[in-house]
């Protein structure tokens, strides 16, 4: 069994020490409250508490919409367009979220998911890191890319910009599930605290930066984001891409 990182056994504990108290003992309470801090970011019915951020010329195309109780992202058959986002109307700092992705083999184009950033209207760019879901090559999916201007580049695995990261640097345990001859799905967990992030799929940790020069740095602090920001998902630029998401959970972790 791979262990368990830093802020998933914070996260856990609780739960652990809970089941093993009879029912209705007060471990057992505590359990039921801390389930009660993970608040719901998808209501399942609609984009309430979302907005679709993009340029102009996409803002009537409909890539993101609401299917049987999941967001959907889907711009297949349309390569003309650019970024489109789905953009959370609450800012968070320190906190840990949860969802599902359902990703396909048919599905050419890249997502990703946004933390800690913000969309400038005027330029239609979202700044920003961002934990990469990469259907084409699943192998990348949890490492951590920069989305800020003047930084862009990939920062965990930690690659100079202007370069990209190869299979090499996957981690071998790394699972990916696709959805499209069974209803499978994938679970990613990412947690900020401090300077700190971890991006957890299936299981399996893929990501662990300590941010210190990095989300904080002159770029970070002159756009506002890396510290404190909106979340994001994202359909990329000219990308077919069609995947959906679930179960979106957002737990605070200010102290």
């Amino acid at each position: 069994m791979r262990a368990l990182t830093p802020l998933a056994a914070a996260l856990l504990l609780p739960v652990l020490a809970a089941c093993a108290q009879a029912p209705g003992s007060p471990a057992t309470a505590g359990a039921a409250a801390d389930a009660a801090d993970w608040k719901p970011l998808f209501n399942g019915t609609d984009l309430s508490g979302w907005a679709v951020k993009c340029k102009p010329a996409d803002r009537e195309k409909g890539f993101w919409r609401v299917e049987k109780g999941a967001i959907v992202a889907n711009s297949m058959g349309q390569k003309g367009h650019n970024y489109v986002w789905l953009v959370s109307d609450r800012e968070y700092a320190d906190f840990a979220l949860r969802l599902q992705f359902q990703a396909y083999k048919r599905s050419p184009g890249n997502s990703g998911v946004q933390i800690r950033s913000r969309y400038d209207e005027a330029a239609g760019w979202l700044d920003g890191p961002q934990i990469d879901i990469h259907p084409p090559g699943p192998w990348r999916t949890g490492m951590m890319w920069d989305e800020t201007r003047g930084v862009q580049r990939w920062i965990f695995p930690d690659i100079p910009k202007g370069k990209w990261v190869d299979e090499s640097m996957a981690v071998p345990a790394r699972v990916f599930r696709y959805g499209d001859e069974q209803d499978l799905w994938n679970d990613l967990e990412i947690a900020a605290k401090g300077l700190r992030v971890e991006a957890v799929l299936n299981g399996v940790k893929i990501t662990d930066l300590r941010g210190e020069g990095i989300l904080d740095d002159e770029a970070h602090r002159k756009r506002d984001v890396g510290v404190k920001g909106r979340l994001a998902l994202q359909i990329h630029s000219g990308d077919q891409l069609e995947i959906r998401f679930k179960d979106v959970r957002v737990r605070d972790l200010e102290p």
